[in-house]
C-alpha cells in the first residue's frame, strides 16, 4: 500500500511539473467540468479536460496567448495571458449558457427547425468539400469498464480479467492510448502513422483504438456504425427524423448557434437521437450530441452508443473543423455488463497541404519504431488529456501485476491449478499447458462427438493435440490427431496433421496430413453430422453419403503480395466405396426405408458408385482482394476488405496417375463474390461460380463438381452458397457449370416503415439462386424471408419461404435458419 501511494504521488507530482498550461475547469457551483475543449484562439492546437476537469495544454514557447474554453451548454470563456515561464496555471469557471427562443419568430405553418435543417442539408456537400485534404495530430484514449462480472460464463471461469476486477468484480478491463499523425484526402483516403501506443498491463501491446475506426463524419449521408446510420443532415433525413428548435445562443465570435433536437420518426430505424447544433447563415455543424441504441445499430452486445463532437472555427482557414470526439457506450450480454468511452483529440491541422493520391498507399495504419516502448516521461510530455485518478491507478496496478504475471513462478502456479483434472473434463476434454514455455497439449472428449450414420452406425472421435507458440504467438506449430471408431462397421480410422505458421504478416501456413477417414462425396459437407443423426434416427432419412479415403497430403498457403493469396495442395488418395451396415431407426416409417449409400442411385443397395482406385491430386488456387487496405502492426498485418470491388477466386485442379485411366481429369474454376451496402436500403450480396472439366468423361463420382443442396428444411450460416430446395447430388456434373446466388437484406428499410411490424424489428430478405449444367435444365430458387427474429438481444433466427423451378415449377419449402451474430 505504501508503494502504491508513493507511486501515485510520484506520478501526480511529475504530471504537474511537466505541464505547460494547466488548470482545472469548473462550473459556477465549483463542480469540475469534464471534456471541455481548450484551444489557442484561431488555431487548432488544443486539448480537452478529463473527467475530473483537469487539463494540460502543451505550448512550445513563452508568448502571449488567448486561451479559449468551450463546452456545450456553457458560455465560452476567453482568457488572454502572457506566459513567461512554464508550467503556467490557468483555471476557468464556465457559466451556464442562456439558451432561449425569445429571439426566434415562430411561424405556425412552418417548424423553424425544419427551415434550419433544410439549409444545413442544402449546404452539406459544399461544407464537406471545403476540406479537400489535411494533416493533423491525433490522440486517442480507450477505456472499458465491467460491472458485477459473473464468476462463470457458459460454465467457463471468467477469472480476474488481467487484474482489472476489484472485490465487487467490477473495474477497468481495457485502457489504452495512441499518439498519431494523420493525413487525409477526399473522399476516403485516410492514413495514420502511430507514433506511440500504450496498453495498460501489457508493455509489449499495441493499441487497437485508431483514427480509422472512429472517423465519423456527419456531413456524409451515412455513418458506418455496425449498421449504416442516416445522418441528420443527409438528403433523405426528413424521411427519418423530426426536428425541433430547442433554442439559440451566441458563441464567442457572435455566431448564432441553433440547438436542434433530433428525434426518430420510427422505432428501430437506423437513426440517431439527441441534439445537433447548427451555425446560422453558415449552416455548418457546431457540435453534436447524438445517441443510438444497439438495436438500431445492429450491434446486439451494445445497449447504447453516444457520439459527442465539437468543432472549432479558424478565421485564417475559414473552416469549422472537428477538434474533439467522445464515444460513450454501455453494453451487456450473458450477464456481463459495463460501459466505456473512447476519447479523441484532433489538433495542429494543416488544411489543403497539396496531398495527392500518390501520397497514399493501401497501408492505412503503420507504427513508428519502438512505438510501444515510450516511457512515462514521454507520455507525460505529449499526452493532451490528463489521466484521471482511476486511469493512473489502473496503469500502476496492472503494470506491477504484469511483472508478477510474467514470472515463471506465477505462470507455473496458475498452470498447476488449471492443469488439475476436473470432473467436467470428462465432457469437455482435458488440456495441459505450460504458459511460460508457450505450449499446450490435450485430449478431446468422445462424448461430444458421438453421432450416427448408416455406414458406421454409432461412432465417436477421440482427438489429441499439441501446440507450441513462438515469438509471442506470431509463429506456431500445431499437431492434431484424431481416432474414429464405428460400432456398426467395426472399423477404427485415424488421421494425423501438423501445421506450421511462419509469420503473422503474410501468414504462410504449411500443413502435412494423412490417415484414413470417412468423407462425404461433397467435400464441402453440406449436411452436418449432428443434423444427419437427427434426420436418420427420427425420420429415417440418411442424407449423408460417405466413402472411405486413405490419404497423404501437403498444403501451403501464403499472401504473396497485398491482396493476392495463393493456396496449393498435393495429395495421394485411395478411395473405396462404402455401404450401409445398419438400419437402426427410432421411429420407423411404414412408407420409407433408408436409401443406399450410393449418391447416384438411392435404390442401388450394394452397388458401388465408383471403383476402388488410387489417384494423385494437385490443386492451385488464388484469392484476389482488389484494392485491399491493411493495417501494419509491428506484430502482424491485418487486412481490410474493400466492398467497392469483388473478391475473385481462380483455381486449377488436376487428377493424375490414377490407377484407372479414365479417372484422370483437369478442371478450371472461378468464383466472384461481393457485399455492397446500399446506403439506408440495406445490403446486397452475390456469389457467382463457374468451372469447366477437361478429359473427365469417365471420372470417379468423387471428383464431380457437387453443389450444396439441402433437403432438411433447416439452414445455417450464409445462404449465398447453398440451394435450400435442391437434393444434395441431383445436379452434380463432370462438365461445365455456372452457379449464381444473390440476396438483398433490406435491414429494416421496408418493414421498419410499417406500423406494428416495425416494432418486431425483423429484416426482410429476398434472394435468387440459379444453376446451369449441360445435362440438366436450368434450376432456379427464389426466396423471401425474415431475419433478425428473436427477443431482446437474442435474435438468432431466420425464416424463409422459397419456390424452385426447373423447366417449370418444382416445389416450395419453408426453411428455418439459425445464426449467431
Amino acid at each position: 500500500m505504501k508503494l502504491k501511494l508513493l507511486l501515485l504521488f510520484t506520478v501526480f507530482s511529475f504530471t504537474c511539473a511537466q505541464s505547460q498550461i494547466k488548470g482545472v475547469i469548473s462550473d459556477q457551483n465549483k463542480d469540475p467540468l469534464p471534456f471541455v475543449n481548450i484551444f489557442i484562439e484561431n488555431t487548432y492546437k488544443g486539448t480537452t479536460s478529463n473527467e475530473q476537469g483537469i487539463y494540460e495544454l502543451n505550448i512550445s514557447k513563452p508568448d502571449t496567448y488567448t486561451v479559449v474554453f468551450q463546452f456545450l451548454g456553457y458560455k465560452t470563456v476567453k482568457k488572454t495571458v502572457e506566459i513567461k515561464s512554464f508550467p503556467f496555471e490557468l483555471n476557468a469557471t464556465l457559466l451556464d449558457e442562456q439558451i432561449s427562443l425569445n429571439e426566434v419568430v415562430i411561424n405556425s405553418e412552418d417548424n423553424p427547425a425544419n427551415a434550419i435543417m433544410r439549409q444545413a442539408i442544402d449546404k452539406r456537400e459544399e461544407n464537406l468539400e471545403k476540406i479537400n485534404s489535411y494533416k493533423a495530430d491525433f490522440y486517442s484514449r480507450g477505456l472499458i469498464r465491467i460491472k458485477d462480472a459473473p464468476e462463470k460464463i457458459l460454465g467457463q471461469e471468467v477469472g480476474d480479467l488481467g487484474g482489472g476486477l476489484d472485490s465487487t468484480r467490477s473495474g477497468v478491463i481495457y485502457l489504452s492510448e495512441t499518439i498519431s499523425k494523420l493525413e487525409y484526402l477526399r473522399p476516403d483516403k485516410l492514413k495514420e502513422k502511430i507514433l506511440a501506443s500504450k496498453v495498460s498491463g501489457d508493455d509489449n501491446g499495441f493499441s487497437f483504438n485508431n483514427a480509422i475506426d472512429v472517423d465519423y463524419d456527419f456531413y456524409n449521408k451515412t455513418i458506418e456504425l455496425g449498421n449504416n446510420i442516416i445522418s441528420p443532415i443527409a438528403n433523405n433525413a426528413f424521411g427519418y427524423y423530426r426536428f425541433k428548435l430547442e433554442g439559440i445562443f451566441y458563441d464567442d465570435r457572435g455566431n448564432l448557434i441553433n440547438k436542434i433536437k433530433v428525434t426518430p420518426k420510427r422505432q428501430n430505424d437506423p437513426v440517431f437521437e439527441g441534439y445537433i447544433y447548427i451555425v446560422e447563415d453558415q449552416w455548418t455543424i457546431y457540435a453534436t450530441e447524438l445517441s443510438i441504441s444497439g438495436t438500431q445499430a445492429r450491434i446486439p452486445v451494445a445497449d447504447s452508443i453516444k457520439i459527442t463532437q465539437n468543432f472549432s472555427y479558424s478565421k485564417n482557414d475559414n473552416i469549422w473543423a472537428k477538434i474533439s470526439q467522445n464515444i460513450d457506450f454501455k453494453y451487456g450480454l450473458f450477464g456481463i455488463k459495463g460501459d466505456g468511452r473512447f476519447t479523441a483529440v484532433y489538433s495542429n491541422y494543416e488544411f489543403n497541404p497539396g496531398l495527392t493520391k500518390r501520397d497514399f498507399s493501401r497501408e492505412i495504419v503503420s507504427f513508428a519504431d519502438e512505438a510501444n516502448k515510450k516511457d512515462s516521461l514521454f507520455w507525460q510530455r505529449v499526452r493532451p488529456v490528463p489521466l484521471t485518478d482511476e486511469e493512473i491507478t489502473d496503469y500502476i496496478k496492472k503494470d506491477s501485476i504484469q511483472i508478477v504475471k510474467d514470472s515463471k513462478v506465477y505462470k507455473d502456479s496458475v498452470d498447476t491449478a488449471n492443469n488439475t483434472f476436473k470432473l467436467g473434463d470428462i465432457l469437455g476434454g482435458y488440456t495441459y499447458q505450460n504458459t511460460y514455455k508457450e505450449w499446450s497439449a490435450g485430449i478431446t472428449s468422445p462424448i461430444q462427438t458421438i453421432t450416427f450414420n448408416t455406414v458406421q452406425g454409432w461412432n465417436a472421435n477421440v482427438g489429441a493435440f499439441y501446440r507450441k507458440s513462438y515469438d509471442d504467438y506470431n509463429r506456431y506449430l500445431s499437431i492434431n490427431g484424431n481416432a474414429n471408431y464405428g460400432f456398426s462397421d467395426d472399423r477404427l480410422r485415424g488421421t494425423l496433421s501438423a501445421t506450421y505458421k511462419f509469420n503473422n504478416t503474410s501468414r504462410p501456413y504449411l500443413t502435412v496430413s494423412g490417415g484414413v477417414t470417412t468423407q462425404q462425396f461433397n467435400a464441402s459437407e453440406p449436411i452436418s453430422k449432428l443434423l444427419n443423426t437427427g434426420y436418420s434416427l427420427l425420420a429415417e432419412k440418411n442424407y449423408m453419403k460417405l466413402y472411405d479415403k486413405s490419404f497423404a497430403q501437403i498444403g501451403y498457403s501464403n499472401e504473396l503480395f497485398n491482396g493476392f493469396r495463393l493456396y496449393a495442395n498435393l495429395s495421394y488418395e485411395r478411395r473405396k466405396a462404402l455401404f450401409n451396415t445398419t438400419d437402426q431407426v427410432w421411429y420407423p416409417q411404414d412408407d420409407r426405408d433408408y436409401t443406399s449409400n450410393n449418391p447416384i442411385d438411392p435404390t442401388a443397395y450394394g452397388i458401388a458408385p465408383f471403383a476402388t482406385h488410387n489417384i494423385l491430386k494437385l490443386s492451385i488456387d488464388a484469392r484476389i482482394n482488389f484494392a485491399q487496405n491493411y493495417l501494419s502492426y509491428p506484430d502482424g498485418k491485418f487486412n481490410i476488405g474493400n466492398e467497392k470491388y469483388p473478391t475473385l477466386f481462380v483455381g486449377y485442379e488436376k487428377g493424375l496417375a490414377a490407377s484407372i485411366d479414365g479417372y484422370n481429369f483437369d478442371q478450371v474454376r472461378m468464383r466472384v463474390s461481393q457485399g455492397v451496402d446500399i446506403a439506408d436500403k440495406g445490403k446486397f450480396q452475390y456469389n457467382l461460380k463457374a468451372g469447366k472439366f477437361f478429359g473427365a468423361d469417365d471420372i470417379s463420382f468423387v471428383d464431380f463438381q457437387h453443389f450444396n443442396g439441402n433437403q432438411t428444411n433447416i439452414g445455417a450460416g450464409s445462404y449465398l452458397n447453398v440451394f435450400n430446395n435442391l437434393p444434395y447430388y441431383a445436379a452434380s456434373t463432370n462438365d461445365s457449370y455456372l452457379e449464381m446466388h444473390a440476396e438483398h437484406d433490406f435491414n429494416g428499410f421496408l418493414l421498419g416503415k410499417l406500423p406494428l411490424l416495425r416494432k418486431l424489428n425483423f429484416n426482410l430478405i429476398i434472394g435468387a439462386h440459379a444453376l446451369a449444367t449441360p445435362d440438366n435444365k436450368p434450376y432456379q430458387e427464389y426466396t423471401i424471408g425474415l431475419d433478425n427474429i428473436g427477443w431482446g438481444k437474442f435474435r438468432f433466427l431466420r425464416l424463409d419461404y422459397l419456390r424452385s423451378y426447373q423447366g417449370g415449377f418444382q416445389s416450395d419449402a419453408i426453411v428455418f435458419g439459425l445464426k449467431f451474430f
